[in-house]
């Protein structure tokens, strides 16, 4: 094989700025961007050639720019194919949009839209008040707050209730959420002061009697939604727990996180605590996030007595933390299809969930008789499907898939596959590569195609 051409000098960065194979690049990617990649591939490229001297053409030189262009490309986010069988994959955006969500929220993203304007009386008025107020109403509590996300939600009640005053929680309850987020981190920096009770395993009525004092903001209960405790364990009924905060003048906050709705699929498969029967209960105000099990977009949802909302709306922190228009416009689209009990037509989690299982194996197969027909050994085979994000621990939904056997190895197949334009995410276990087909959409299916 001859070696490739060589120069005493590199080509100057105007050469390659307009070498005919950078001309597509330089349209997608910009001039500034691709001139960062030419200036660090010739760093590079000086650090390894040292002294020598001996530098490839221009030619040559332009495929190392490409490379660094596409990996830039590629640390943006953007569409992939997901088939972990993990419904809400933190890591790749949680819930999904529909396509008709997009549709009714675009038209108002691509142009003025009115909100913080009250039409009625032709003045200022309040960011996201009708969304509250269709949340409320679909959780039966008095009064709801959207915030940016679920942390942020915990952090304003905490800030704002609870400044310099104990916050009594269970042990069996301090609990990590992702991102390493500790809840007594998250108590610490909100100014409030940790007043642990009972045990990992054990958390009576009467530890939450003896704490409670003058100093005593609130109680906080967890939810743990992405891990369960089994064997000798025991916790505080909800119901129980507010009676006994009620008689003390306390308020409580649980922190449901999931944000199921019931009934329907979702709370038949997660067998999650849904927020219309965590404000019966009768704690004063519950937290979740938008974008698990409720099936919308990144929000924190407050929801409860109307008092302790709107104590939270009216904290200066409060506005760091309120949602963008788009958040607001589809979280209104979710809870008006959940309201209207058209969540399983229109959230593409529910879609997921209700797709019965001989359509599932009829698209692995279909997938299989592809991967085959390229000279692939693939087998079909039935997938325990997850919900993920934070929710619904160790439940599981019976799917199908496709397992490859080697050559190639399990590993260098994951990275292939997600080299691929889309990028293909599936998992390796028991040294094979495995994609479920549940969590796939329509369109996914040419591509993968394209791919084997």
């Amino acid at each position: 094989m001859a070696e490739p051409p060589t120069s005493s000098r590199p080509p100057s960065v105007e050469v390659l700025l307009n070498h005919p194979d950078l001309a597509a690049v330089l349209d997608s990617a910009g001039r500034a961007a691709v001139l960062d990649c030419i200036r660090a591939e010739l760093d590079g490229l000086r650090k390894r050639i040292g002294s020598a001297q001996s530098w490839p053409d221009a030619t040559n030189i332009i495929k190392g720019v490409l490379a660094r262009v596409e990996s830039h490309r590629r640390k943006f986010p953007q569409r992939v194919i997901n088939g972990t069988g993990v419904l809400l994959h933190t890591n790749l955006g949680r819930a999904p949009w529909g396509h008709d969500l997009l549709e009714r929220v675009s038209a108002n993203l691509t142009s003025y839209v009115s909100l913080e304007y009250d039409l009625e009386k032709g003045e200022r008025g309040k960011r996201g008040r009708a969304v509250e107020t269709e949340l409320a109403a679909l959780a039966g509590a008095e009064s709801a707050l959207v915030v940016n996300n679920n942390a942020a939600a915990v952090y304003l009640v905490l800030s704002a209730l609870a400044w310099n005053r104990e916050v009594i929680i269970s042990r069996g309850e301090l609990v990590q959420i992702g991102g390493g987020f500790r809840i007594p981190e998250i108590l610490a920096r909100s100014g409030a002061v940790l007043r642990e009770i009972g045990t990992t395993n054990q958390t009576t009525a009467s530890d939450y009697e003896k704490a409670c004092g003058p100093q005593t903001a609130l109680i906080l209960k967890v939810h743990r939604s992405n891990f369960i405790q089994s064997g000798f364990v025991d916790e505080v009924d909800p119901k129980a727990l507010a009676a006994l905060a009620a008689s003390k003048n306390i308020p409580v906050v649980w922190d449901l996180g999931s944000g199921a709705i019931g009934p329907g699929i979702v709370c038949e498969f997660s067998a999650e605590p849904t927020l219309h029967a965590a404000v019966a209960t009768g704690v004063d105000l519950v937290t979740a996030s938008g974008d698990k099990l409720f099936g919308g977009p990144q929000a924190g949802i407050i929801i409860g007595k109307s008092a302790l909302v709107e104590r939270l709306r009216t904290d200066p922190f409060y506005r760091a933390l309120r949602p963008d228009k788009s958040a607001l416009l589809a979280l209104e689209y979710v809870v008006a299809a959940h309201r209207s009990g058209k969540a399983a037509d229109a959230i593409p989690l529910y879609q997921m969930l209700a797709m019965p299982l001989d359509l599932l194996k009829s698209r692995a197969e279909h997938l299989a008789d592809a991967a085959q027909k390229a000279g692939w050994n693939v087998e079909v085979v039935p997938t325990k499907d997850t919900f993920g994000g934070g929710s619904a621990p160790e439940r599981t939904i019976d799917g199908w898939g496709i397992r490859f056997n080697p050559p190639p190895s399990a590993d260098e197949l994951a990275t292939r596959a997600r080299q691929f334009t889309p990028p293909i995410i599936g998992t390796v276990s028991d040294g094979r590569f495995h994609l479920s087909v549940r969590t796939m959409f329509p369109r996914d299916f040419a591509d993968l195609v394209r791919f084997l």
